[in-house]
């Protein structure tokens, strides 16, 4: 997993618009980057509406918002139109950067081991350094988390 100040790893991947979005995209910005492990699961939705919902204050504090899992460009197209979603979500089924940032791990679920996204929100500075990082977020406060944290509250 990345740490505070590592250089953030690139990446060039399509969102659900099939757009390719790459990390020079937000230079001189920062940027919200969240890791979720699949759309349309509950934990997940909320997830994304939350940060839809702060989007608009996120944006106000100099910072954008991208949203990354390994569902496929129409799964992400039909998530983003369900949930009104005002930012990019990128399509990652290779792991190009899934893998680089760390959040591909092995996961306990009922009893069961298997590989897959933890959910992880990273926020990249404007000369595109890690300069935070929120492990195991949960579903519900990710987004309340950033905003503390950008409005320096965190």
């Amino acid at each position: 997993m990345l740490k505070v100040s590592d250089p953030a790893p690139g990446f060039c991947l399509p969102d659900q618009n099939g757009s390719e979005v790459s990390l020079g995209d937000f230079a001189g910005r920062r940027l919200v980057l969240y890791f979720y492990p699949r759309d349309n699961t509950p934990g997940c939705s909320r997830e994304a509406a939350a940060f839809a919902a702060a989007a608009e204050e996120i944006a106000s504090l100099g910072a954008a918002v991208v949203g990354v899992s390994r569902d496929s460009v129409a799964s992400h197209q039909r998530f983003a139109q369900k949930y009104s979603l005002p930012f990019p979500i990128l399509s990652d089924p290779e792991l190009s950067a899934i893998r680089p940032y760390g959040v591909w791990q092995e996961k306990k679920l009922a009893g069961r081991v298997s590989m897959g996204v933890v959910r992880t929100t990273f926020i990249i500075d404007p000369d595109g350094r890690v300069e935070q990082v929120f492990q195991k977020v949960k579903p519900d406060t990710a987004a309340q988390q950033v905003l503390q944290y950008l409005k320096g509250e965190g």
